[in-house]
């Protein structure tokens, strides 16, 4: 299992991001959370099996329709605490 934290920057809020990402993460069977950031940036957290995971990270780079994704920056992270894939409050 590979659980990485990720900040999406770029047009990420406003345009469906979050819930694309969830039924992106679902489908792929992967598992963790997605929130918006203060600072106009969606923060996720995401757990599952290299490929799985390495595939959903190359769908947020390209992201729902209307987004223009600028950036995404990787940190390693302990795996979530509760199965399933997550969409967040705002923090």
């Amino acid at each position: 299992m590979t659980a990485i934290r990720l900040i999406i920057s770029g047009r990420v809020q406003g345009v469906g991001y979050r819930g694309w990402m969830c039924v992106q993460a679902e489908a792929l069977g992967v598992s963790g959370w997605v929130r918006n950031r203060q600072d106009g940036t969606v923060e996720a957290l995401v757990d599952g099996e290299a490929a799985a995971v390495q595939e959903l990270l190359r769908a947020c780079r390209r992201g729902p329709r209307h987004a223009v994704v600028a950036d995404i920056t990787e940190s390693v992270a302990d795996p979530p605490e509760t199965p399933g894939f997550d969409y967040r409050e705002t923090r």
